[in-house]
Formats: structure tokens, sequence, C-alpha cells
């Protein structure tokens, strides 16, 4: 290509932009003139004769274009265009169906083929369409500026679907589709959730030591656990010693969240070094914090008789966890599957939750809460005063004594590989 056409394709294009569009046309006929198989001449002013409403003119010349570029997509979405606004639906059905033989992946194809369906009553099919485009398009971030309106609209789509199909499946389950044994409560609401596309399937993503083949359950049945009772009865005495260590003010706790600099903090930005999560340590990374524990006698006799899960470096851990109000505790993922954490809610305002995985609880003062944190977890407190829980790990009661031996014994192999120097 010469440099004087590529001069003036150049200004066709500011001209474009600037939509001065006779002066862009003028310009793609001289382009036309000196090269009269220029492709992207012949689709220029196929566009801007359908600009001006001579839509036999565009035809000739988009044809004409896909003749000289039969692997542009564009070029054939183009006559789509044309034919739509001619009222020729089988034939912008046609170009459509070419377009997307062409690439299967082109966007502007993709939300074409979505708006026929869905003009003409085909919400369901539409809406698949609708996925694919926005699976093609990714992050909302990078959304072409030219397509984010009829990309906004395909998410409308997509959701209405989403929420019509869960109803629909909802309304498919035998009642009661849930089994009996509380540890599988919701199993059903969260399969019809996934089956619709309105929830992922969450499933342990330990940091640490992943235990396979370990049922993942989210919250699990305070049955399982005998000490729960005793524990839940010390709950004014905890309390009180949470509630001396909090008049000390602000200083007596520090941020649980505390990375050093020039390490990664991904999610927990907001909160590094904050003291909208703060944490009271009484047990940290499987090591007694002596002092903390002598400043409360009661809380450190209630967890001496607990069935306290020792994994080296890692378990127990055992601390007074405040939340700040207003403050979010972003979704993340635990150490270890093979123990559990354990919540003893002290001071619980109303608007607070937790959820793990698909399901989402409040916490009840005085009312454990045990959980797998391996499974996605994140904490809210949306109220006006601050929320406090003690929090400590348990062993996962589906080990048996010798599995817990081989967690052990695992666990120790890995740090000591990872301490050594060689």
């Amino acid at each position: 290509m010469s440099e004087q056409i590529q001069a003036l394709i150049a200004a066709a294009g500011r001209a474009a932009g600037e939509r001065r569009w006779q002066d862009a046309e003028a310009l793609w006929r001289q382009v036309r003139l000196r090269e009269p198989r220029n492709a992207q001449a012949a689709y220029s002013l196929g566009v801007h004769a359908h600009q001006r409403g001579d839509s036999s003119a565009a035809l000739v010349l988009l044809e004409e274009a896909r003749s000289l570029a039969p692997n542009d997509p564009m070029v054939m979405l183009t006559l789509g265009v044309v034919h739509r606004d001619r009222g020729d639906h089988e034939a912008e059905w046609n170009a459509i169906g070419v377009t997307l033989a062409i690439d299967p992946y082109f966007l502007p194809g993709l939300l074409a083929k979505a708006e026929f369906l869905d003009a003409r009553g085909k919400r369901r099919p539409a809406a698949g369409v609708f996925r694919d485009a926005l699976k093609v398009a990714g992050p909302e971030t990078s959304w072409p500026d030219v397509l984010r309106r009829r990309l906004d609209e395909a998410r409308v789509a997509v959701d209405r679907d989403v929420e019509e199909l869960a109803a629909f499946l909802q309304q498919a389950l035998p009642t009661p589709a849930d089994a009996a044994h509380p540890l599988l409560a919701g199993r059903w609401e969260e399969a019809v959730s996934i089956a619709a596309g309105r929830t992922r399937a969450y499933v342990p993503d330990c940091n640490q030591l992943y235990v396979p083949r370990l049922p993942a359950h989210t919250f699990y049945d305070n049955a399982l656990f005998p000490w729960i009772a005793g524990l839940e009865e010390r709950t004014d005495a905890i309390r009180s010693e949470l509630t001396a260590i909090l008049a000390e003010g602000p200083d007596a706790l520090e941020p649980y969240i505390a990375y050093k600099p020039g390490e990664p903090v991904n999610q927990w930005q907001a909160l590094n070094h904050s003291r909208n999560w703060s944490s009271f340590h009484l047990w940290a990374h499987g090591a007694p914090v002596h002092a903390n524990l002598a400043r409360c006698p009661v809380t450190a006799q209630a967890l001496s008789g607990l069935e306290t899960v020792r994994i080296a470096g890692l378990c127990p851990n055992a601390m007074f966890s405040v939340l700040a109000p207003r403050t979010h505790i972003p979704p993340h993922h635990g150490e270890t599957n093979a123990r559990l954490v354990a919540h003893l809610p002290l001071i619980v305002p109303p608007d607070c939750s937790i959820r793990v995985g698909f399901d989402r609880r409040g916490w009840e003062p005085g009312k454990v809460l045990v959980f797998d944190d391996s499974i996605e977890h994140e904490a809210r407190n949306d109220s006006d005063a601050l929320r406090a829980v003690l929090i400590f790990d348990v062993w996962n009661p589906l080990l048996s004594e010798e599995e817990r031996e081989i967690v052990r014994a695992l666990a120790n192999a890995l740090r000591s590989y990872r301490e050594s120097s060689t």
C-alpha cells in the first residue's frame, strides 16, 4: 500500500472520528479511485451509503468488500445490519450465521445473534448466547466502549434467565428436598443455585495442607462436638474477660492482618495493619501466648478442655476477634481442612453475618458456630457497633485418630523441609 493511500485512509478515519461523514466518504472515494480493489474502501463506502439511507448501494459495496475480504467477520455482520434495516430478517439471520462461521468468538456477532433471538421472544436461547458473549468479553473493565451498552443489556438478560431458571428448578424439587441430616442442610438449594448459574461450586482450597476425599461441609452440626455445651455455659465469664481488655483501649489489641513491607497483600490491602479487624491472641500458630492467657484465666481453662487440634507451626490458634463497625472481611480460604474453626459469639450487634461457601448465617451470642474455613468464607459487620467473637481451632471430626497422626506427620515433614537450608 502506497504512502499516499495510507495518508488518505488515516485522514478518512480522523474525519469519521470527528463525525464529518461527508468528508470521510469523499476521502474513501479517493482511495477507491487510486486502488479499486481496496476492501476497506469498499466496506467504508458501503457503511456511508447505509448511513445515507441508500441500502441498495450499501449492499453492492459490502458484497464487493466481502469478495475482497472473505474472512473479515465485520463485513459480513454489517451486511446483516443492512438486511435487518431493509426488513429482510432471513437474510439478516443468514449473515449472522456466516459471521460466526468465520469467527465463532466474534463478540459483535455473538451479540447480534442473541439480540436477534431475544427480539423474537426466544429468551432462553438468547440468554445462552448472551452468556457466551459475556464470557468472550471478559472482565467489565476490558469491555469496548462501543459495545458497553449492549453488554450491559446482555448481563441483564443473563441475570433474568438465571433467576427464572432457579425458580423453575426449585419448583421441580420434591418437598422436602433436603436430607434430614444437619450436615446436608441446604444441599439441594445450593444444587439449584449452581445449576442455574447463580453461584459457583465452593470447594476446599487449602493454603497449606489439603486432605483429599474429605467431605466438604460448610457449617457443622454442633452435636458432633460434645464440649460445646460446657463452653457455651461460660459465655458470660469469657465475655467479661474480653470486656476488661477492650476497656484498656484500642492498643490492647493488634491488627489481625499485618503483612511486612514487600509482601503481597492481595485482597487484604484495606485491612493490612488496620484496627478495623483486631485480635487478642491466646494461642498463635501452635504456641501459647502466656501473658495473654494469664490475663484470661476463665477463657484459658475453657480452651484447655477442648479437643485441641495440634499441627506443627499451624494449630492451635485461639483469639478474641473484634470487627469494627462497617467492616468487611473479604472472601478468603484457610490453611487446612484437617481442622475446623469455631466461633463463640460474645458481642453481636444486628446486621452481622458470616458466609461460608453458599451458606450465610448470623452470630447469636453464646451459640457456637463450627465451620470449614478451607471453603471460601467472608464476614461482615454492617452495624454501627463492634462485633467480637472467640475464635479457636478444633479437629475435623471426620478424621480418625490414625488420620490425625498422619496429618501431624505430614505437617512436621513439610515444616522441616521448608525450614531446611539444603
